[in-house]
């Protein structure tokens, strides 16, 4: 427990407070104390949450991940030499192995210049395709046309994001995205705006689903449990920092 360690470190490294027990003055040194028990016991805490989380990119690994097929990622998909996953020519899309019911799922990411790629979630099969709501990862000012439902942390052609504009980085600065889904709600954030909060299933729901691409899909994003899939829309994409916690 890193953070733990910390404080441990601070308490008996800070020379002013070794210094004052030196000189008898209890009162204050004891406020300090307890301040920072405080401290230790808030950051095992912190700690303890912390380990509910599973790193998806853990030792520049993808084990966690396999193709539609059920394989190993052996292409496209990569390492760059500071850890961050990196697609690179045609790797196809790629899925978790374990599904995942309420979640919150926390990473980051970059894409090419007008790129086009995507994080979905609630995976499942309909007929012989894999869909799932789609937290949209676009090169936005390559499209200025575009429809809203369409750009970067939108449920891809369901919903757009409420925030107008949203807070978006471009080049080679990382944002932040955030998915949390618990029972029917589902919400989105980048960069710490919030983009997306919505009900599955519910008339609103229902009305944007029949009006976008997976009309004919029955209860299109109302499944409670499913796969995570990055996929790959032919275009340069950098992802994270991909941590994933049980909700």
């Amino acid at each position: 427990m890193l953070l733990a360690d910390g404080a441990r470190a601070l308490l008996f490294s800070d020379h002013s407070l070794v210094h004052h027990l030196s000189i008898g003055k209890r009162s204050a040194v004891k406020s300090v104390y307890v301040m920072l028990v405080g401290f230790v016991v808030f950051t095992m805490f912190i700690a303890s949450a912390d380990a509910q989380y599973i790193d998806l990119l853990k030792n520049r690994s993808l084990h966690h991940w396999m193709t539609p097929a059920g394989e190993n990622v052996e292409k496209g998909w990569g390492y760059d030499p500071d850890g961050t996953l990196h697609l690179q020519g045609h790797g196809g899309n790629i899925i978790s192995r374990e599904k995942f019911g309420d979640f919150e799922l926390w990473f980051e990411f970059r894409i090419a210049e007008g790129g086009n790629s995507g994080i979905k979630y609630r995976v499942k099969k309909y007929g012989n395709s894999l869909l799932g709501c789609e937290y949209q990862v676009l090169g936005d000012e390559g499209f200025p046309d575009l429809a809203r439902r369409h750009q970067t942390a939108s449920i891809y052609d369901v919903f757009a994001p409420r925030a107008n504009p949203t807070k978006r980085y471009t080049g080679d600065k990382f944002n932040v995205g955030k998915i949390l889904v618990q029972g029917n709600r589902i919400r989105h954030w980048v960069n710490g705006q919030l983009t997306i909060d919505e009900y599955a299933g519910s008339s609103r729901w229902l009305d944007a689903v029949q009006d976008s691409k997976f009309s004919n899909r029955e209860r299109f994003g109302q499944n409670r449990r499913g796969r995570i899939m990055l996929t790959d829309h032919n275009s340069e994409v950098w992802y994270r920092n991909v941590f994933i916690a049980r909700r």
